[in-house]
């Protein structure tokens, strides 16, 4: 009977893996290539002890360790304790990212769009599309495991040792295993890929602030959390395995009832009830622009609750900022010569910078649906009735246009909040304000480029990931890898005047907003003549 169950998994499975070699290869050489450049960068920013030292004394700080968790071998502050103490952390949490939105992809994505069903009419056994997700989700993350270790130690820098490495990447690995099986289990209970989503993100979110909470108050609170148990191991410093061995008990645990789970339920069917909703739709949803809010508007409040948190971890070490600057020459270097202002103030413009390329993420979500709509075949179910293509289109462009305002402020709210009581002058909120502010003709360009590739390009939609990736390149890192100016103009965020170190310059921005314009409209002219994808 079991047997059946798991009829041709391996054949599913292989089907998994062709459908995302390309997904897969650029999440594991991405995360890859992030680790080991960020290794090395430290090596460039704090060359010598005297430097590393300096800068424990800033993590000696509990927002700092709300952040990173606690600091491991702060009294030796060494390249492998740098990288455990402030990458796993947060590498950790884009590989959960990774494992969510992969899981979910191929089972209750599956399941909405019909291709389990019509796998079920071939000889596949009832659990073979979750077994198979799990065997490759499973494969996926000890492949990072191993890239990522051996990465690291093939960096030759001290103290970042084999024995550390492999324990770094295996965190990692673990990680991603675990919240695989946690969406597998959400997977069950709820009805639909949005909701799965959303339950996973919420658990993650979760998890991470309980750890926040336990690492500075009680540490048992810690201990309730995957990501509490990773940050244990003292990754260069003590290497224990026995937090890492807890987080795979558990992902076996939760992938166990996750099977079960699945092998009772009724395809399509849930085990939390559906809320019933209004016998009569709002007059607001009923309109396009109220759909588009409809179907994103869980994706829009999480965002801005993570946005708060990001300004609010850049703003919660304000305080220490001229200690944690003026110890590191590499970094005060990318900083810009103003006279006059502190380096706190002189900061500012990188923070706010990294900030709006965030912010470009949920805004060009808003408007990419658009597209992923499309490809669902649910565009012409609303043009078959008595709704235009111009009314489509402008209701996903005016809730990015609306959101891409929202996620700045939050941003800039967060990182004021956490300032005021990190520092014993704060830098007033107008000016923090109009520093993220200044950000939206950028924004506004990275969603009228969407919009551009729907209308003329709509399989080139997904090009708009790469050029926000190519800003945070260039703009990010550009004074460090010392790129020529005219490759950091190339990028919207590259054209911003940096506030409130230099004084606005209209001109430009209102060359970016020109630009916006122009591919608005172009983009919507070239979704009035196209065929909608049937």
């Amino acid at each position: 009977m079991w047997h059946e169950l798991f009829l041709n998994t391996g054949k599913y499975l292989r089907l998994l893996l062709r459908r995302d070699r390309i997904r897969l290869t650029i999440w594991l050489l991405s995360l890859t290539l992030l680790t080991v450049v960020v290794a090395l960068a430290y090596t460039e920013l704090t060359p010598t002890e005297r430097e590393r030292q300096a800068m424990a004394e800033t993590m000696r700080n509990p927002a700092v360790t709300t952040m990173f968790g606690p600091g491991y071998g702060l009294d030796n502050y060494t390249y492998g304790a740098i990288m455990g103490h402030q990458m796993l952390l947060f590498t950790a949490l884009i590989v959960a990212i990774m494992s969510i939105l992969l899981v979910v992809r191929h089972t209750r994505g599956d399941e909405e769009s019909g291709r389990i069903e019509m796998l079920r009419s071939l000889p596949f056994g009832r659990l073979s599309n979750l077994a198979a997700t799990g065997l490759a989700l499973f494969g996926a993350n000890v492949l990072l495991a191993l890239l990522v270790g051996l990465g690291l130690f093939a960096t030759g820098i001290e103290t970042i040792d084999l024995h550390g490495s492999l324990l770094y990447g295996a965190c990692l690995g673990a990680t991603g295993v675990f919240f695989a099986a946690v969406t597998a289990l959400f997977a069950q209970l709820t009805e639909s890929s949005r909701s799965t989503t959303g339950y996973s993100f919420a658990f993650l979110i979760a998890a991470y602030l309980i750890r926040a909470v336990g690492d500075v108050s009680h540490e048992t609170l810690s201990w309730l959390s995957p990501f509490g148990w990773i940050v244990r191991t003292q990754v260069y410093v003590n290497n224990y395995w026995g937090p890492f061995w807890l987080t795979i008990a558990a992902s076996l645990a939760l992938m166990t009832l996750s099977l079960y789970l699945n092998a009772i339920r009724d395809l399509e069917a849930s085990f939390i009830p559906a809320k019933p909703g209004r016998r009569t739709a709002s007059v607001f949803l009923q309109s396009p622009l109220g759909l588009a809010w409809r179907l994103q508007r869980t994706t829009i409040i999480s965002w801005v609750a993570g946005m708060f948190v990001l300004g609010a971890s850049y703003g919660s070490v304000m305080g220490d900022m001229e200690t944690y600057l003026n110890s590191m020459e590499l970094l005060r270097d990318m900083l810009p010569a103003a006279e006059g202002f502190s380096l706190t103030e002189q900061f500012i413009p990188m923070l706010m910078a990294v900030i709006s390329m965030v912010a470009a993420i949920p805004v060009l979500l808003m408007i990419l649906k658009l597209r992923g709509e499309e490809n669902r075949k649910r565009t012409e179910h609303l043009l078959a009735s008595a709704v235009s293509r111009n009314n489509i289109m402008m209701s996903f462009f005016i809730l990015s246009f609306i959101v891409s305002f929202l996620m700045l402020l939050f941003g800039a709210t967060g990182m004021w909040s956490a300032a005021v009581a990190a520092m014993n002058d704060p830098v007033p909120f107008a000016t923090l304000f109009k520093a993220a502010m200044v950000y939206l003709p950028a924004l506004w360009v990275m969603i009228a480029l969407a919009v551009l590739l729907t209308g003329l390009l709509p399989q080139g939609a997904g090009l708009t990931w790469l050029y926000l990736g190519y800003s945070f390149v260039v703009v990010y890192l550009g004074p460090l890898l010392k790129l020529p100016e005219w490759l950091v103009r190339l990028s919207p965020f590259g054209n911003i005047p940096r506030l409130p170190i230099e004084e606005l310059d209209f001109t430009r921005l209102f060359l970016l907003t020109l630009i916006a314009l122009t591919f608005t409209v172009r983009g919507f002219f070239g979704y009035n003549r196209r065929d909608i994808q049937g």
